[in-house]
């Protein structure tokens, strides 16, 4: 059983209405109706008796009995208490945070296929997984196929794709690029014209001429998730919290920013709930992480540490989290963790009862170009971290460094004219 949202910004719109209402009501004394809902907004309904008594691996097979889903479906998927105050918290259906990527292409059940792209396209369209404009363009192209059929020239058309926009393309993508306060800022610039790149994508899906619909079908399912694999957070348990803004100003005035921050047993990442792009992403041996409860704030504290630079100096950054789940996230890091020293226990000891073979081949395929604007890659500059350094055995924070003047107004008619103020040669303070 797992648990998310404890928090109503961490829970998207449509699933916080739903948690409203509890899973569990009573039909009589000794059976009780319970509701699962799955993430395309259906719900299964089940009769159970002796609710008290049940595990969570029997109501797990309960729920795959009415699915009608394969033994696969136990491990790859699991059950997720969610509720925004978990007061009357809903009992959903969902993919396992620690099932891994590498085992869902081997699964053929189109069913099972059928949910985990599901809630992949969920994720995406509301934003959860930042994404590029043209990797939005080939997972919309694969949407507008899977829901609309084999493209059609006649019936798809550009004008056809914009009415359902949303339900092909991120919402915050669709709404950034028609609404009124843009158009008026770029005072009558071309919008983006999101549903021709769309309809070429789509024009541009291939499949074989002679394959079953059904196995149509399975084969999108497969290219899709194949697609989402790339990002990195794709599968993670997502937490809400705030950041501090980098101070801005003369009066350095900063305030929060709103960002969710997604665990797997890859790593963490924290994304710009509002801007929907990465801030920092960091594998878990790129990083070290405590909890804290403070005594005068009213939220808990996750800290991740990660090494970085501050004007040429090698230093140790330090990023706060402000997030009533940061006890939470700090125990999903400690136990993904966990699990990893396991299973490379397990793969060490395989490889060493194993007759020694000869390494494979490198692949000549070249890596693909790191697009350096990707919604993907990290924005430390737009963090305020706590830089500090380690002297021996005393702690040294890293001082801001004053660049230029404050005053900008200068005496003309003096012998001489006021210079900027110079850094001192020593750059540190004790902390």
């Amino acid at each position: 059983m797992e648990m998310e949202g404890a928090d109503g910004a961490a829970v998207p719109p449509s699933l916080a209405d739903r948690s409203r209402r509890s899973s569990i009501s009573s039909t009589c004394a000794r059976s009780v109706d319970v509701l699962v809902y799955l993430i395309d907004d259906t719900m299964v309904q089940l009769s159970v008796d002796s609710l008290m008594s049940v595990t969570v691996h029997e109501l797990h097979r309960i729920v795959r009995d009415a699915l009608q889903l394969p033994e696969c479906a136990m491990d790859v998927f699991a059950l997720w208490l969610i509720s925004p105050l978990l007061d009357e918290p809903s009992l959903q259906f969902r993919r396992n945070v620690f099932f891994p990527k590498r085992r869902e292409l081997q699964i053929e059940n189109e069913a099972v296929l059928r949910l985990l792209y599901e809630e992949a396209k969920f994720n995406i369209l509301e934003g959860r997984y930042p994404c590029d404009m043209e990797d939005c363009e080939q997972l919309g192209a694969l949407v507008c196929r899977l829901q609309l059929g084999p493209y059609d020239q006649d019936q798809h058309t550009a004008c056809a794709l914009k009415e359902k926009l949303e339900a092909f393309l991120p919402a915050h993508l669709c709404r950034r690029g028609h609404s009124l306060l843009t158009a008026l800022w770029k005072r009558g610039a071309k919008q983006p014209a999101y549903e021709q790149g769309l309809l070429q994508a789509y024009q541009a899906v291939r499949e074989e001429a002679a394959c079953e619909e059904p196995e149509a079908l399975r084969q999108h399912y497969w290219v899709y998730l194949q697609r989402c694999h790339q990002l990195p957070y794709y599968g993670c348990a997502f937490f809400y919290g705030e950041i501090d803004k980098p101070a801005q100003g003369f009066l350095h005035r900063g305030g929060r920013k709103a960002v969710s921050v997604a665990i797997s047993l890859e790593g963490v990442y924290v994304i710009d709930s509002k801007e929907k792009h990465v801030l920092l992403g960091l594998r878990f041996q790129e990083l070290s992480w405590d909890h804290t409860y403070p005594d005068e704030e009213e939220e808990h504290i996750l800290w991740l540490e990660f090494d970085g630079e501050n004007e040429g100096i090698l230093v140790n950054k330090l990023l706060k989290i402000y997030s009533k789940q940061a006890e939470l996230m700090s125990g999903l890091i400690e136990y993904c963790l966990e699990l990893n020293a396991a299973a490379e226990a397990s793969a060490l000891e395989n490889s060493t009862l194993q007759s020694p073979t000869l390494p494979p081949l490198a692949s000549k395929q070249r890596p693909k170009l790191r697009r350096q604007n990707s919604v993907v890659c990290s924005r430390i500059q737009h963090l305020a971290t706590i830089d500090y350094i380690e002297d021996g055995k005393e702690i040294k924070r890293v001082k801001p460094k004053r660049t230029a003047s404050f005053f900008t107004r200068q005496f003309s008619h003096g012998a001489t004219s006021y210079s900027a103020v110079q850094a001192p040669a020593e750059s540190l303070e004790q902390g």
